[in-house]
Order: C-alpha cells, then structure tokens, then sequence
C-alpha cells in the first residue's frame, strides 16, 4: 500500500471541497438545461482550460531541457566524458513517445468512465431524492477496496473501520426518508461503480503518465461522447446554455479544470482507497454548501454525519507502524 503524503492528502481535500460546492452549481444548472448538455459544457470548457496550462508547462521543460543541452556542451569542452555519462537522445525519445501513449490510452479511459458516472449521476437525480444520490453516489469509498479484492490487493483493518464509519456517517448525512430501490436509485449506484472504477484507472496511469495533460484528455473524450448524446436524445439551446453560464463555469472552470486535476496529480501519492475515503468528504462540502449558499438547514442527525465523517478520515490519515520491510 502506498504511503499518503500530506501534500497528497490536502490536494485530495481542496479536490472534494471543490466538488462538494459543485452540487450546489449542478442543482441549480439542471433548472436551465438537460443532463447531457450540462456535462458536454462542463466538459469541454474544462478542457479548454487547462490547454493554457499545458502550453506554460511545455514552454517551463523546453527551457529547462535547453539549460540541460548547455549544460552537457560545457561538459563536452571540460573533457570527454564517458559514454555512460552522454545523454542517449534515441532512448530518451523513446521514453518521451511511451509517456505520451500512455498518456493518450489513459485520458480515453478516464474520459470513458467520467463520462458513464457523471451522466448516470445527471440523469438518475432527477428520478431519486438528493438525499439517496448523495448517499449512493459516496458508496465509491466501499466499492473501491471491494473491486481492489478482485485484483489481488488487500486492505489494512483501519481503512476498513474507516469505511464503516464513514458509510454510517455518510448514512445520517444523506438519508432523510425511506430508502427504497427505484430506477433513479439503480442508476446512481452503477454511477457509484463507474467513478470506484475511474479512480482506480486514475491511480493505474498517474503516476506513469502528465497528469495535466491526461486530465484535459478525459474531459474532451468525456464531452465529445456527451455531445454526441445530447444530440441524439436532447433539444440543446444555445440561450438557455447562456442562462446557466454560472453553474456551468464552475463546474467546468473549477469542478473539471481545477478539482480533476488536483485528483490525478493528489493520487500520485496515496492509495486509491484512502484516496476515496478523502474525496468522498464532498458529501459533507455539499451540505455544508448548500447550508451556507442555499441556507438550508442542518439538523442533529446531519451533524452528527459530518462528524463521524471527519472521523474517518482521521483515522485512516493516522500514521501506523511498519511490521514488515518495505520492498524495493
């Protein structure tokens, strides 16, 4: 298991934070436009932003590569070095073609799977309560180590103490009525297994590959295939895109093109099941959110969720002793 940083924890946290604020931004855009035409916007505009950013970062390596080949020149001038000590353009370009395949296959396959969870999530919360979605849709902290079994991995004691905790307060968080399974229910929970599914592939590809540049991949791919089912099934309107431009830029500005990216780049340094345990925190964000923008009200059983959610985190955040050496 790998260890968690606390860089890699506060970077998850501002993740979840931002997204819990974007259910406040996803209720209120679904008054305007349908779900298929939120996500293609939301998605695309993400995209778009972190083009910019990938750019800087490119013009940033391209300086410091040119330092570098100023750097072996001098070498060169010193004194012949050994050939062990020249650089080896061939092999180097080869890595730098890897990465970017790598890159490339993992952008599509995150971009595949964002766009199953978040359209499932769209479109079963208009057939279930807030409530329900908000629970179900957390059930990704369970789901994770479950799937993470199937593979051949285990998980410590504590994490899964931490998961009961926080299922149970996730549970009086979210829950206010009778649970029930209905249509709107099934399709959050496979929304819950596509996003235990997007993590994992997240925590397979970050650290092999440019996280920023696989995250602008996954939002094309992810607005590209909701665009293409928002031609098919919706009546998109270009006026009521522009009375949603609010809801829509958060989501796309901060929800996409800030929290995604500090999710890949987070994971890089924590397992994935802590990683869930961490992000899923924005079920509390989102009460907290909703309390303070929509001024809702939070009763004892809801603070009692927040509590216990917290708590969890705590623990599984909590350093422990090694009893084994750590393979190399």
């Amino acid at each position: 298991m790998k260890k968690t940083s606390v860089r890699s924890s506060l970077t998850l946290l501002l993740t979840a934070m931002i997204w819990g604020v974007a259910f406040v931004a996803q209720s209120v855009g679904m008054d305007y436009v349908e779900p298929f035409t939120f996500s293609f916007t939301r998605c695309i505009l993400g995209g778009l932003v972190l083009i910019p950013c990938i750019a800087l970062m490119d013009r940033q390596k391209t300086r410091q590569e040119r330092e570098q080949i100023k750097a072996n020149r001098r070498t060169l001038l010193d004194g012949e070095p050994r050939r062990s000590e020249l650089p080896d353009g061939n092999g180097a370009a080869c890595v730098r073609h890897e990465r970017r395949c790598r890159t490339m296959v993992g952008g599509v396959c995150c971009g595949i799977a964002l766009c199953v969870a978040s359209n499932l999530q769209q479109i079963g919360i208009q057939y279930t309560t807030v409530g329900k979605a908000g629970f179900i849709t957390a059930l990704y902290i369970v789901l994770v180590p479950v799937i993470e079994i199937f593979l051949g991995k285990k998980s410590g004691i504590r994490t899964w103490i931490s998961v009961v905790i926080a299922v149970a307060g996730l549970y009086l968080l979210c829950i206010t009525d009778g649970f029930s399974i209905g249509t709107g229910d099934i399709l959050i929970l496979l929304c819950a297994l596509a996003f235990s599914v997007h993590i994992l592939i997240i925590d397979y590809f970050s650290p092999k590959v440019d996280g920023v540049r696989m995250s602008c991949i996954q939002f094309f791919v992810c607005g590209i295939l909701s665009g293409i089912a928002m031609l098919i099934f919706e009546t998109p309107s270009v006026s009521a895109v522009i009375q949603a431009w609010l809801p829509i830029g958060y989501a796309g500005i901060l929800s996409c093109g800030v929290a995604y990216t500090l999710q890949i780049i987070g994971q890089k340094g924590t397992d994935p099941t802590v990683a869930s345990l961490i992000l899923s925190l924005e079920s509390v964000v989102s009460v907290l959110s909703g309390w303070l923008i929509l001024h809702q009200s939070l009763s004892r059983k809801e603070l009692l969720g927040c509590v216990l959610m917290f708590l969890a985190i705590i623990l599984v955040q909590l350093p422990q002793k090694e009893t084994e050496p750590q393979a190399e």
